[in-house]
């Protein structure tokens, strides 16, 4: 059935929670942000069976709206952007290379899908990005505003300028404060530049990281899930909740039977029938 892009948006807001404002200003920017977080999981079920995920407009909605699955970034940030753009937000969709645990930024490939989104009225734009399935993700869209911590829900973010980058464009770093690290330290989290990708660059890098054997979303399960307060985790057989304090408690999983009951219980997905979720 074809949908009209206004019944898209008030499917999209009935599934994430969304009871407010319909305007491009930076309440309901930030609102939906954190209510998409907290409503949408991420996960990997299409890319555990070697099979990338559509990024048309229409199979985005199927999956996440329609049929309550989650996704990974290229999706959730896909339909992110769409109703963005339908409310009079302007998107540009950047590429960014995921430096956790790296020891060098150019260690790791393009492979991340971030949004700058210009505010009407506002001085300067915001990073939003409502699909990096990690701890350090961002709840709300924070402005591009460097050396400056902000506060995102229960989360504290800051972006910085990566030091002796290569390159004509300046290089931006997304770091997280992570409380149950030695008492709290700055952790990068991802580092991108400016420059607008395209459908078609996305659609590459999708393809890649959903067929490619090396890719990790092909090795393991991964899903995650934003509460308030708490933030699950399942890697593999291994499922972890982490309190907004750096509480930590994990357990784990013994068989296909356990691991399908934790995704419906803990993330609201069922599995596709015949996928194999644990090694």
């Amino acid at each position: 059935m074809v949908r009209s892009m206004s019944d898209v948006v008030e499917k999209y807001f009935e599934r994430i929670g969304w009871e407010g404002e319909r305007r491009a200003d930076v309440a309901t920017l930030k609102g939906v942000h954190l209510a998409h977080t907290r409503a949408i999981p991420f996960e990997n079920l299409d890319a555990l069976r070697r099979r990338a995920p559509s990024l048309d407009p229409v199979d985005l909605v199927a999956k996440l709206v329609d049929s309550r699955r989650g996704g990974y970034c290229y999706e959730h940030n896909s339909l992110f952007s769409l109703v963005l753009e339908a409310l009079g937000f302007g998107v540009t969709r950047l590429t960014a290379r995921v430096v956790v645990g790296a020891d060098r930024i150019e260690s790791r490939p393009r492979t991340h899908m971030a949004l700058l989104v210009e505010v009407p009225g506002e001085p300067g734009p915001y990073l939003a990005d409502v699909g990096f399935g990690a701890l350090g993700s961002l709840l709300e869209p924070v402005p591009l505003v460097a050396d400056t911590e902000f506060r995102d829900a229960e989360r504290r973010h800051r972006l910085v300028h990566a030091p002796e980058h290569r390159g004509p464009s300046q290089m931006w770093v997304l770091e997280a404060y992570a409380p149950e690290k030695g008492g709290g330290q700055w952790e990068a989290q991802y580092a991108f530049t400016l420059e607008p990708f395209e459908k078609p660059d996305f659609e590459v890098i999708n393809w890649h990281i959903a067929t490619n054997p090396r890719s990790p979303f092909t090795q393991r399960l991964f899903v995650q899930r934003v509460a308030p307060g708490r933030h699950f985790v399942l890697v593999g057989r291994v499922f972890t909740e982490t309190k907004a304090d750096g509480t930590v408690r994990q357990r784990e999983l013994t068989d296909e039977a356990q691991a399908r009951r934790v995704l419906e219980d803990e993330f609201g997905i069922v599995a596709p029938e015949g996928a194999t979720l644990l090694p």
